[in-house]
């Protein structure tokens, strides 16, 4: 398919030359672009495809670097990355040396800013802002955030911190309410007036004017101002914005790119703060997307002709057994509630929201409510389950650690996506969750590897455990080679041995393949290692450390950071248990992770079979 227009933008500066009909013809190739290249490689559509003609309108107007755009959440960024001369790395989009599905200032001056997780755009957008006022530097600060970051209390602490910068406009991108027809006229027109730079002109002049009117200027002013609110809270119902400092403008039709255009050169002289309240529809020009725009929210490749029911998940996955077994249990114990932040579909919960409608909580992007919510729930007798993404759920930690833990209260913490996942690179990891779990004592953490270790500790933690709990899994389908290990109920098992090993490799979850296939790797040159699997990681399981004290070499391999790891626990346990041989660690270094497919992050970090066994070699040459 031919891209004509788009091929010829290299620029923003290309953008600004087109005509009208030229724009418009523009963002109907952006779109078919967008669903073309994301079909063939994964990415995030829906949000993108819902945001390209207000993308557009903002690089026609303002110029970026000089003028800031900070997105929220940052995967709705294709439009501005295409705009911005980097179209041709699409091809390999979200995969090893290819371009971020996110801003990533390293890779482009046109992106200023990070951002992989929710309701963070606005309060970095306000440092910039205040940061271009001290340093007399040119320039606007647009944040533009997704109805769904209003879920999220960070937004709504940025806002109370606006002060009067008039170098900031903050974008709602609502993609989920309707422009009311029965004042959807009567709004349009006095958005059209109040943006016009007459309208700033006169009300300046008026006020300047009434500023020199002895003892009554002020207090008409006051009364003029007064006024002018009601009528705007009548029509737009935006007390909160307004109150809060910000100039509300809106709803205003995000596909309305002329009109966009048109509004923001009006505004490029404000005088304060400007809240922009823009409608569009998520997955716009794409039907499948547009009837299920969470299924399209992010996606693998797929076939752009045989599109499946999204309800229906092409094959099993651990989100999708821990949904089911959850629901099941959900039906014989009515304690059981079940509470994610905005992931109903991602966690697999929407088994359990169908069956038990009023014992499901969607919170949105508010981990740390979702936290403290369950908290309260567990006070009054009820068994909550928090479904996040380990990547989410480090956002609540304090709540984890002060309003949980320090009561000892019944909450099972399900934790998906645990370890490394693909596409998303350093900013969606899972590396995390095992380490800062470890430091708190008495939380039990469970890390199957396969479907039926799954289903078994859920329901055991469900039933059974008292204080906070995880378990922790990783994102899509089992192994071939760890579903045939089963499930023992123990905490841990040599699942490897050969008669005159001096080596150990141990693990945990999915990465326990790659230890397996390591020991045999090794077995064929000759040196001999037993692998053990912990389903337990935390505390580590009683008998463990006797269990390797024979060994001359131990390799602990995870995926989870280096530094407060579980290695690193075992390393301390075991030489405090008298064993003095040689400790290797394979783990994730603390610095950014690529974005590849698991195989080749794995790859770079050694984590994989040949990567395992080339740091057990290596140690075991260095040491005979």
């Amino acid at each position: 398919m031919a891209f004509p227009l788009l091929e010829w933008i290299g620029s923003p500066k290309d953008l600004k030359k087109l005509t009208t009909q030229q724009v418009n013809d523009l963002c109907g190739e952006i779109r078919s672009f967008l669903i073309q290249q994301v079909s063939c490689t994964g990415g995030h559509l829906s949000s993108n495809l819902g945001t390209i003609e207000l993308t557009v309108a903002l690089h026609r107007v303002f110029s970026t670097p000089k003028d800031r755009f900070v997105f929220d959440v940052g995967h709705q960024c294709y439009t501005h990355k295409l705009l911005t001369g980097r179209r041709k790395g699409f091809a390999a989009l979200r995969q090893l040396d290819g371009i971020s599905g996110f801003p990533n200032p390293e890779e482009s001056p046109h992106d200023c800013f990070v951002a992989g997780h929710g309701n963070t755009a606005l309060s970095a957008a306000i440092g910039m802002a205040r940061a271009k006022k001290l340093q007399h530097k040119p320039g606007k600060v647009i944040a533009i955030i997704g109805d769904g970051a209003f879920t999220g209390g960070m937004v709504y602490e940025g806002m109370n911190n606006i002060d009067t910068l008039d170098n900031l406009i903050v974008i709602l991108n609502d993609n989920k309410m309707s422009i009311s027809k029965n004042v959807g006229s009567v709004a349009n027109y006095l958005t059209r007036l109040r943006t016009s730079p007459q309208y700033f002109k006169v009300k300046a002049d008026v006020e300047g004017a009434l500023q020199n009117v002895p003892v009554f200027g002020k207090t008409i002013i006051n009364g003029l101002q007064q006024s002018k609110k009601l009528v705007r809270r009548v029509i737009y119902k935006s007390t909160m914005f307004e109150n809060m400092g910000f100039q509300y403008v809106g709803p205003l039709d995000g596909h309305d790119e002329p009109q966009l255009e048109t509004l923001f050169r009006n505004l490029c002289n404000q005088s304060t703060p400007l809240f922009l309240h823009v409608v569009t529809v998520k997955g716009k020009g794409f039907r499948p997307a547009e009837q299920n725009p969470g299924a399209f929210h992010g996606v693998s490749a797929f076939d752009v002709h045989a599109i499946t029911d999204p309800d229906v998940a092409p094959e099993n996955s651990f989100s999708t057994v821990f949904g089911e077994k959850l629901a099941q249990l959900g039906r014989y114990d009515n304690r059981i509630c079940a509470i994610t932040a905005a992931m109903k579909y991602g966690t697999g919960l929407q088994f359990f929201y169908r069956a038990f409608p009023d014992r499901f909580f969607d919170v949105g992007m508010a981990e740390q409510h979702a936290v403290t919510f369950a908290a309260g729930l567990a006070r009054e007798g009820m068994v909550p389950v928090v479904s996040i993404y380990s990547t989410f759920l480090q956002r609540s930690y304090d709540q984890i650690i002060h309003d949980v833990n320090l009561q000892k209260l019944s909450v099972v913490f399900a934790v998906d996506r645990a370890g490394l996942v693909p596409g998303d690179g350093e900013t969606h990891q899972g590396v995390y969750d095992p380490a800062y779990f470890s430091q708190i004592e008495g939380l039990q953490v469970i890390s199957p590897c396969n479907f039926a270790e799954l289903e078994y500790w859920l329901e055991k933690l469900v039933e059974e455990g008292s204080g906070p709990r995880a378990i922790r899994y990783p994102r899509g389908s089992e192994a071939k080679r760890l579903s045939a290990l089963g499930c023992s109920g123990t905490l841990f098992e040599r699942v490897a041995h050969t008669d005159g090993a001096s080596s150990a490799i141990v693990s945990y979850g999915s990465e326990v393949e790659d230890a397996l296939l390591a020991a045999e790797l090794s077995a064929q040159s000759g040196r001999l290692a037993d692998v053990y699997k912990l389903t337990q990681i935390h505390p580590l399981p009683e008998g463990i450390c006797d269990a390797l004290l024979g060994y001359k070499y131990i390799l602990f391999a995870e995926e989870c950071i280096v530094n407060g790891g579980i290695g690193e626990h075992l390393e301390s346990a075991l030489h405090k248990a008298g064993w003095n041989g040689h400790f290797l660690r394979a783990a994730v270094p603390n610095t950014g992770i690529p974005h590849a497919s698991v195989a080749q992050i794995k790859q770079v970090l050694h984590l994989d079979a040949p990567g395992l066994l080339q740091i057990l070699n290596e140690d075991e040459g260095a040491t005979s």
